[in-house]
């Protein structure tokens, strides 16, 4: 369709959709911004560009939350259009940071509770990064980081200083950045603004696999003893470093206990006892966190840790560890239909019918089909009527039609059920349901 759209535009001519759009424009903003881009010359399209980034800094138009989207679009097309139109690498830079020089202007007017407004700003660093890449004179782009990193009210600049290395700017020139960052903390009074150029300092200090220098910044911006996530990630940089034994120990001082960023501070003690050749705390390690979440990823690592031939009574293993628990767990559900346990996934779940909350919708609703799917027909219906039993004890009335489709897969699924075991049977169900909420007739006019 849209092939024969393009040739039959094509047919008409160049004069006649030339004139369209400029018929157009004079009506649609989007239609004279395209006509702009497409017959500007460079210089052109650098004045263009500059006028509307000035004309974006000094707008006072508030944005409200409903208009956000809409004006994340248009900040999207401006990026869009310096990217189509600047090929020089000096002049896309300037113009990314003056972009990015709009941070407070914008946010200040803006309801971004979406987040879809800082997001552009974020994305904008990847185009000043393109740029840079492609730029010889090092020293100017450091230069130009460096202004625009005085201030950094609303967060959206200081990432350009982690792509650093990125852009190609040498060790030594980083080094004088960090003197230039060391400078502006010590003459900060204010506590925020001091640990800003700290923050930046730390950034440089990563790239650069400076580990001492990131922790005695960290540790100067936020005093001791450090937290855990501090700790985490100086372990972390001491381990980018190759310094393995340095990134043990900090990552030691954590409690054994902390659950804070628990997955984060794990997956290094992995890498770790990896680098380490410590086999038996790898597979120690990797068991915990098969307990702790089971699925295919880390039940194949686990595996993989003390040999495939144990696969079978790994699986053994972690189905009775299941069963051992008196909690329902959805994912530990999961995790046995996705290893071909239907049996037991059955028993698992008809052994915590009790627990089940309809509430849990997108993690139940999968697990019912498949049931349904593997014609296991008491267990689907017991989970079919958690879903609606939910909705219907809400009155969400927008869901109504969802849970209507459940009734009428609950009518199919009873024919199949042999034995209703401790459970009420369909019919005695449905008499309880209308008893109980026989006065919706909103839901039993899409029931039918």
């Amino acid at each position: 369709m849209q092939k024969n759209q393009k040739q039959r535009l094509m047919d008409l001519g160049e004069e006649t959709l030339a004139q369209a759009l400029l018929d157009l424009a004079p009506r649609s903003d989007d239609v004279e911004a395209m006509i702009q881009k497409l017959i500007s010359t460079p210089e052109e399209a650098v004045a263009r560009l500059k006028k509307k980034l000035a004309s974006l800094k000094r707008s006072q138009r508030f944005i409200d939350w409903r208009e956000a989207g809409h004006f994340a679009n248009e900040l999207n097309n401006l990026l869009d259009d310096i990217e189509a139109n600047i090929s020089d690498p000096l002049i896309g830079m300037k113009l990314v940071t003056s972009f990015l020089e709009t941070d407070s202007s914008v946010f200040e007017r803006c309801d971004d509770s979406s987040g879809s407004i800082g997001s552009i700003y974020a994305d904008a660093k990847n185009l000043f990064v393109d740029y840079a890449k492609r730029y010889k004179d090092k020293k100017k782009i450091s230069t130009l980081l460096l202004k625009l990193t005085e201030t950094d009210d609303y967060g959206v600049r200081a990432d350009l200083i982690s792509s650093v290395a990125e852009c190609g700017i040498p060790k030594p020139l980083m080094r004088s950045m960090i003197e230039t960052f060391q400078q502006r903390a010590d003459t900060e009074s204010g506590e925020y603004e001091k640990r800003h150029h700290l923050m930046l300092i730390e950034f440089l200090a990563r790239q650069l696999k400076d580990a001492s220098l990131f922790e005695d910044t960290r540790i100067t911006g936020w005093g001791e003893p450090l937290g855990t996530a501090a700790l985490i990630n100086v372990a972390q940089v001491y381990f980018e470093q190759g310094d393995i034994d340095t990134a043990a120990s900090r990552l030691s001082q954590i409690a054994e206990n902390e659950s804070f960023m628990s997955d984060d501070k794990e997956k290094l003690w992995l890498a770790i006892y990896q680098q380490q050749g410590e086999s038996a705390k790898t597979a120690d390690l990797l068991q915990q966190r098969l307990h702790r979440y089971h699925s295919i990823g880390t039940l194949d690592a686990f595996v993989e840790a003390i040999g495939e031939e144990r696969r079978d009574e790994v699986i053994t293993s972690e189905i009775s560890f299941i069963f051992e628990q008196d909690k329902l767990d959805i994912l530990d559900a999961g995790f046995l239909l996705e290893i071909n346990k239907i049996d037991e996934a059955e028993a698992y779940l008809l052994k915590h019918a009790d627990q089940l909350n309809g509430n849990f919708y997108d993690s139940l609703l999968s697990l019912a089909e498949a049931l349904a799917n593997e014609n296991r027909p008491l267990v689907a219906s017991l989970i079919y009527r958690s879903l609606l039993q939910s909705i219907l004890e809400r009155a969400y009335s927008k869901a109504y039609s969802h849970g209507a489709r459940y009734l009428k897969k609950l009518d199919v699924l009873s024919d199949m059920v042999e034995d209703w075991g401790r459970f009420n049977d369909h019919h005695a169900y449905k008499e309880q349901l209308v008893q109980t909420h026989g006065r919706k007739r909103s839901f039993w006019s899409k029931y039918g």
